[in-house]
């Protein structure tokens, strides 16, 4: 029977920058194409595809409390250009569909997650056959200039004892999505739905922040997107994004303690950028990215008027 494969470091630290906009993206500077087309190809090896039930079964029976959720599954991601290219303000599209959490056990989590990746450079090609739920992350800079950081708990399917940003997912029922796809024939109708879903996107890393860390949501400022990683164990895509909290480092202790989601993590940190440098190392690869994505905010010329760097990485790092 096929077994879930195990967290590692430093190659669990391992990433790639699918996305990154230094500048930071608002809401209204990104959209999303949530449509069936981007749902998971069934894998051609029906021994494969039968390993996604026997991976679940083993795990749900070493823990009943795991629960088949829906998630939206990160398809690829393009730049929207305006048609005589006369836009300064950089836009970017988000190809979602729809997975589950069994799925991602079953190919991402699974021994054999690399049977379900395809030889190509194009990422939505090589991963076309896992599950790619779309996780979020957070680098909250505290009005002190410190960052947060937690440490995760025994209690998480994944990474236990890691440090990670503040984060979860985005997630489908939120925005009224059940277990299928809304077949949407009126244009409007679809329009109005991926609104919904581009707003889900802000919304739940505020909705994390707040569970995760205690930390109010009227001391938070509005998120802004600054891209997109993929952990090269288990081939696992997160989006990241940059929020600033009004309250001094000092107190976010404080309020850690009374946080909602507070048994997810052990402990929580707020550290300089060398101190958080120094801790990548035992991040996952995914919130490794979200370090990388959060130097190239701070690095990026604050005197220049170029619109902001949208770019695709091709390199691991």
């Amino acid at each position: 029977m096929a077994k879930l494969a195990e967290d590692m470091s430093p190659e669990g630290s391992r990433y790639q920058l699918l996305l990154s906009s230094p500048s930071g993206l608002s809401p209204s500077q990104v959209s999303v194409d949530f449509s069936k087309s981007h749902d998971r190809i069934p894998h051609p090896d029906p021994d494969l595809e039968d390993s996604i039930a026997q991976v679940w079964e083993q795990r749900t029976q070493g823990n009943s409390s795991l629960f088949n959720g829906q998630k939206f599954r990160y398809d690829g991601s393009y730049c929207v250009d305006d048609d005589d290219g006369t836009n300064e303000v950089p836009h970017v599209c988000l190809g979602l569909g729809l997975t589950d959490y069994r799925t991602f056990v079953g190919t991402n989590l699974s021994s054999l997650w690399e049977r379900f990746l395809v030889t190509s450079q194009d990422d939505s090609v090589r991963c076309q056959h896992t599950s790619s739920p779309l996780g979020n992350g957070a680098v909250i800079e505290t009005s002190d200039k410190k960052i947060i950081v937690l440490r995760r708990s025994n209690n998480v399917g994944e990474f236990s004892g890691h440090y990670v940003f503040p984060g979860g997912h985005p997630e489908p029922m939120s925005v009224g999505i059940d277990d299928t796809h809304q077949l949407e024939k009126d244009v409007e109708a679809v329009e109005v739905l991926n609104k919904k879903v581009t707003q889900e996107m802000f919304d739940s890393i505020i909705c994390e922040v707040v569970e995760e860390t205690g930390i109010p949501a009227s001391s938070l400022s509005a998120p802004l997107f600054i891209g997109i990683t993929r952990r090269e164990l288990n081939v696992r895509p997160a989006m990241f994004f940059f929020i600033k909290c009004s309250h001094h480092s000092d107190d976010i202790p404080r309020l850690y303690c009374a946080a909602e989601d507070g048994f997810e993590s052990t402990q929580l940190h707020t550290v300089s950028m060398d101190e958080l440098k120094m801790m990548t190392s035992r991040m996952p690869g995914c919130h490794h990215g979200g370090f990388a994505l959060y130097e190239l905010m701070i690095q990026r010329p604050k005197n220049t008027k170029e619109k902001s760097l949208i770019a695709t990485q091709e390199d691991d790092t």
